[in-house]
């Protein structure tokens, strides 16, 4: 890939100085421009226009969501939200997710600079990741993570839950899907949530956001969805009609007790570099459900979930991924195809009919 030029769009001085100098000294990314307000990035534009833009969204003048929107109406482009971890501030970057940004980077209010010093990983991960985002689909769907700070060693799902040959309990009524995505995921699991009715079968998500904003992102997706969708909390109960949504910060698990599934929330190390992560997900399905879930892996970067479906597939379920041609990132899909845990992939408009067929199993 040729040289990644980026632009920064930020009310603070300190912000613009720390990301010109953390993305500066990023093999293959320069920064073109840092200045305060959209108003002034419409002028620089008009001169060179950036691959990725990096968008505060509490701004004078304009906006980042206004200037988003414009963006996305007149010149798509990846835009990258840096936002403040709050829950004001949550709520405005799910907005800016479903206007068609394609990545969260959260920044606190207090030790500011350490903490971007801290997270210079996951910012430039996330240009990177930006960079080759199929953003034209975004904006079409426009008109929904980072990821966790990165550590040394990659673990898999044993740092959570470990593997095991056993197969679950034989088949019920109760039935059950599991859906991991993350980037690209949150407009694709609103175009596949708005789509089903609500007899539609219990449904447990991960999507790779931060901590604070799934609770935003849920309480958005339940008031355009007839199913109801919610944040999970510990020992929930898996309900035809409704959705639960893992938190940010914490891993989710199935869990099965009698012919009734129930979900756990809890603390552990990232996994795949993500808390929660799909393949933690997956695996709890692949042990609680079995023949009784249907596993769907949709866009998004890495690797996440790709171990987990061929486990679930390996227990008797039903494995379906989002074809290449609807992701924004075909990263995930991608590689649970590789790895032969994926019995079919179908476009992002065609999985609410594959998740209402396993009512028919």
């Amino acid at each position: 890939m040729s040289e990644i030029k980026v632009m920064i769009v930020d009310d603070s001085a300190v912000v613009r100085q720390v990301l010109s100098g953390l993305l500066n000294a990023a093999p293959g990314i320069t920064v073109t421009h840092a200045v305060a307000n959209p108003l002034l990035a419409i002028e620089r534009m008009k001169v060179q226009w950036p691959d990725v833009i990096v968008l505060d969204v509490e701004m004078p003048k304009m906006d980042g969501i206004t200037f988003l929107r414009k963006l996305m109406t007149e010149h798509p482009t990846p835009v990258v939200i840096c936002s403040t971890l709050t829950e004001k501030g949550a709520q405005t970057s799910v907005e800016a997710l479903t206007a068609g940004a394609v990545a969260i980077i959260t920044k606190p209010r207090l030790d500011l600079k350490q903490f971007l010093h801290d997270s210079a990983d996951e910012l430039v991960s996330a240009v990177r990741a930006a960079a080759g985002a199929h953003v034209g689909k975004l904006a079409a769907r426009a008109l929904a993570s980072p990821p966790p700070p990165p550590v040394t060693v990659k673990l898999n799902a044993d740092a959570i839950l470990p593997p095991t040959d056993a197969r679950p309990m034989t088949a019920t009524t109760e039935r059950v899907v599991a859906i991991g995505t993350s980037t690209g995921g949150t407009q694709a699991l609103e175009e596949v949530l708005t789509a089903l009715p609500r007899v539609a079968p219990g449904i447990v998500v991960v999507q790779h956001m931060p901590e604070k904003f799934t609770a935003a992102f849920a309480a958005r997706l339940d008031s355009v969805c007839e199913v109801r969708v919610k944040e999970a909390e510990n020992n929930d109960r898996v309900l035809q009609g409704q959705v639960l949504i893992a938190p940010g910060g914490k891993h989710m698990l199935l869990r099965r007790t009698g012919a009734q599934y129930f979900v756990e929330v809890v603390d552990g190390p990232l996994v795949n570099r993500h808390r929660p992560s799909v393949d933690v997900l997956f695996r709890s399905a692949a042990r609680a459900a079995g023949a009784n879930a249907l596993g769907v892996i949709m866009t998004g970067m890495g690797d996440d979930g790709a171990a987990g479906m061929l486990e679930m597939l390996k227990a008797g379920a039903r494995t379906v991924a989002q074809d290449e041609a609807s992701c924004v990132v075909y990263g995930m899909p991608k590689e649970a195809v590789k790895r032969g845990g994926v019995e079919k992939s179908v476009p992002l408009n065609a999985i609410y009919r594959e998740i209402l067929q396993q009512l028919q199993y």
